[in-house]
């Protein structure tokens, strides 16, 4: 394929990926629960991993060699061929769709809420969780793309495909130990039935005592915790107003629930309602993210990545590793030295709310900008006033600057996660409605999809508003013509405006079964009623 197609496919599957998460969270919570969802979901990664090895390691299953490596010598794939690769891809999504959004509320879901240790042990669970992943996504980018680039296309793919075909044992000899929380049915229902009906008796006057008058019947089924009354969006509570034509079944339930709704059904919605701006928030600080793995590459790929007097380079796709490290030898400290020392300074548990841990991160989204911003501006200075090494094939120069100066902007990035991220799927997982918990889980990863369009927007727009500038656009193929660094000094400023908007956003927000801000780990699991387990 030519780079242009294979790049737009993999920008494709991506995308397709996070956003799928939506409909897994939404099948797993309404119909089949999170064990069963992620029992199928690892078959079909397994599947889709081994279509892919497949299409390496049949000779039938690709194109034929390109033989010089001249364009005009390359012989495409065929519709078969293509169509064969194309349902490993689908399987990945299906996998990715049940797997993103669940595993991590799936694994939640083994420790009691209700007790000291078992609050202690899913904020414990959320750090190592991440730990885990940051370390096989570094086995990923090291080992096995060393295997498939100098070894074997074949054994390279099939390794993943080993590996998860392991996966999928090791999650069914476990079936008699989980705790199983069984789906309830669509909760979406509850929330739109919630919207439609406060529409209905959008004419009613609120009532004085809402939290005595309005209709308060809870089905004895229910998994989701009793909710306490709250202040913030009282317009959906007239959707609890009990009027002289709505019905009331002998069990105390309503005879028609798109007329009347009770009050546990609108504090869910209001729950949802509460978490979508701390979720833009999110996704603008993502931004920060997406360039650490796009134009990072791009400046190493300009920058002297030699080590020392060797002639070994390191790869410019490698040095996102440095991320990864950062983040992988941040999070035991974190969990093991600095959670103990700041729960002895607040006598909160996890030492800081979850939205501190978020603030910090975005707090910190806004240096990596600045000092990448910075290292720009020296490697193209360099490159423009010193000795060049060579051209880089369709870009431009070499500046003799080390890329070893992009380390401390990695090192940045994978702080930013470590406090953003995993500070936000603590949040969604806490925030949501017990029965909402994969749909929260799969918020984290449409915010990664929406800040790829919107990085890919702001780049659209950058090229189109710079292309006539004094300046000359900022972002051509060879950084050096470019002003990487103002695009740099853009996204913080808009990372500064985020922060801003974030701190409002916190200041404004009220924790699930809670009216204070800062109590959510002193409180939570102390209203959550028992599991239901299957």
């Amino acid at each position: 394929m030519k780079s242009i197609t294979a790049a737009t496919m993999i920008n494709v599957f991506n995308g397709t990926t996070n956003f799928s998460t939506l409909i897994g969270a939404f099948l797993c919570d309404t119909y089949f629960g999170r064990y069963k969802t992620l029992g199928f979901a690892t078959v079909a990664s397994f599947m889709g991993l081994l279509l892919i090895q497949l299409t390496a390691a049949i000779k039938k299953l690709h194109p034929p060699s390109c033989g010089s490596g001249e364009i005009d010598t390359c012989k495409g794939a065929t519709a078969g061929q293509l169509a064969f690769l194309l349902t490993g891809f689908g399987s990945l999504i299906v996998g990715a769709a049940g797997i993103r959004p669940c595993n991590l509320a799936f694994g939640a879901d083994q420790f009691n809420p209700e007790t000291e240790s078992g609050k202690r042990g899913i904020n414990s669970f959320f750090n190592w969780y991440f730990f885990t992943f940051t370390f096989a996504q570094l086995v990923s980018l090291t080992l096995i793309v060393y295997v498939q680039s100098n070894v074997s296309w074949a054994i390279g793919l099939g390794i993943p495909a080993i590996l998860m075909l392991i996966s999928c044992a090791l999650f069914f000899m476990g079936s008699k130990m989980y705790v199983k929380v069984k789906a309830t049915g669509s909760p979406v229902t509850s929330l739109i039935q919630v919207i439609v009906v406060a529409i209905k008796k959008r004419s009613l006057k609120p009532p004085e005592q809402p939290w005595l008058s309005l209709f308060n019947y809870v089905p004895p089924s229910s998994i989701n915790s009793k909710l306490p009354y709250s202040e913030q969006f009282r317009f959906l509570d007239k959707a609890a107003i009990v009027t002289p034509g709505d019905e009331i079944n002998p069990d105390g339930s309503a005879t028609d629930p798109w007329k009347l709704c009770t009050m546990q059904q609108v504090e869910e919605v209001k729950c949802l309602f509460r978490v979508i701006p701390i979720w833009i928030a999110a996704l603008i600080y993502y931004l920060v993210m997406v360039q650490q793995n796009t134009y990072a590459v791009f400046q190493a790929q300009q920058s002297n990545r030699r080590l020392g007097n060797s002639n070994f380079k390191i790869p410019a796709a490698s040095y996102t590793v440095f991320l990864m490290l950062s983040m992988t030898i941040w999070i035991p400290i974190y969990d093991r030295i600095v959670v103990p020392f700041l729960q002895r300074l607040t006598g909160k548990e996890g030492g800081i709310t979850v939205l501190q841990r978020m603030g910090i991160g975005i707090f910190l989204s806004i240096i990596t900008m600045l000092v990448s911003a910075l290292v720009e501006g020296r490697r193209r200075t360099i490159a423009l006033t010193k000795p060049t090494l060579g051209v880089e094939p369709r870009r431009g120069a070499i500046s003799s600057m080390s890329g070893l100066w992009l380390i401390p902007q990695l090192t940045l990035t994978g702080l930013v996660e470590a406090f953003a991220a995993i500070g936000q799927v603590e949040f969604y997982y806490k925030q949501f409605p017990e029965n909402m918990r994969s749909i929260g889980g799969s918020l984290l990863y449409c915010g990664m999809g929406g800040s790829s369009y919107l990085s890919s927007f702001l780049i659209s727009v950058i090229h189109r508003t710079t292309k006539g500038a004094a300046t000359g656009n900022w972002l051509p193929e060879d950084l050096n013509k470019g002003r990487l660094d103002y695009f740099y000094y853009t996204i913080a400023a808009i990372e500064v405006l985020n922060f801003g908007y974030f701190l409002v956003c916190a200041r404004w927000y009220r924790y699930k079964g809670t009216g204070k801000d800062d109590t959510l780990e002193e409180k939570i699991g102390s209203t959550q009623s028992g599991k239901t387990i299957a």
